[in-house]
């Protein structure tokens, strides 16, 4: 049976008396709901892997800008609450705003040098509000491991590092990016895209195979790769470039010729929706 948990005092109670008496593992979804197929995959390792499962549901307000789209973005609890009920979820943890950020709240948390390139870069603030609200989702679930897509791998990566400083015993999982039919990453946002965004935003995918089938080749060049995707991408009549970067895997910084594996990452406005998008390659 599912059950859903409103308070976070209730919660972090329900999770510390599971490891208290030891009835096992906890695994951890989190999520800002309106759920899709990659958040589905998560919860099926999680499920597959732990005792307990707890999928939380909150649209984080401190890591939206106040140009982004906290008030419109998509959500739909009775359609999420059926889904996490076929995956077999223990919990869904649903919070109020005014419970995690309670009156005069003054506690931040923030990782330096990974959240200022990428998405950090066109997003400022971004970063510190997910660290902030995964840090406090950490401390009242107590989770073994928690679930995470490869489609926020800067996230990820952020995330990894906030768990090592501050001494989370949780362990992070990366799974792969879920698409659909036609290679577009899935994200809520999708739902935003008009029909001809929606076929102009298969150029995120293609772009990516492009340059990933061009370094099978023996161009490593990323100055000349993140050329020809620009010119790639913006071919697209609603499409416009908001960064394409190749990265190092572990500390994000900008790569001038891809040795051996590498992180491209792009983000692209598609219309008035902003979308990203990585894969990981290898010049080897």
């Amino acid at each position: 049976m599912t059950r859903v948990i409103i308070s976070s005092a209730k919660m972090q109670a329900i999770c510390n008396d599971i490891r208290r008496s030891r009835k096992g593992t906890i695994g951890f979804v989190p999520t800002m709901g309106f759920l899709h197929e990659g958040h589905l995959s998560l919860m099926r390792k999680a499920r597959n892997e732990n005792d307990k499962v707890v999928v939380s549901i909150f649209v984080n307000p401190t890591q939206f800008g106040p140009k982004e789209d906290f008030k419109k973005y998509p959500r739909n609890f009775a359609r999420d609450k059926q889904l996490c009920k076929k995956e077999n979820i223990d919990f869904i943890f649903c919070p109020k705003e005014e419970d995690i950020y309670q009156r005069h709240h003054s506690t931040t948390v923030s990782v330096d040098g990974l959240t200022e390139c990428l998405c950090g870069k066109s997003r400022p603030g971004h970063f510190c509000g997910v660290t902030t609200i995964v840090a406090k989702l950490f401390n009242i679930v107590s989770p073994d491991t928690a679930y995470f897509g490869q489609k926020d791998f800067q996230q990820t990566v952020v995330i990894k590092q906030m768990v090592k400083d501050l001494n989370f015993s949780t362990k992070i999982k990366v799974l792969p990016t879920i698409r659909e039919k036609d290679g577009l990453a899935m994200s809520s946002r999708n739902s935003y895209l008009l029909s001809e965004e929606r076929k102009d935003a298969l150029v995120l995918y293609e772009t990516l195979q492009m340059l990933k089938r061009k370094i099978k080749k023996g161009i490593t060049n990323t100055k000349f790769l993140k050329k020809i995707a620009y010119k790639n991408i913006e071919s697209k009549k609603t499409a416009k470039v908001d960064y394409i970067e190749i990265v190092d895997l572990c500390n994000l910084k900008s790569l001038k010729k891809i040795a051996t594996k590498a992180l491209i990452a792009l983000a692209v406005k598609i219309g008035r929706v902003r979308l990203i998008d990585n894969i990981i390659v290898s010049a080897r």
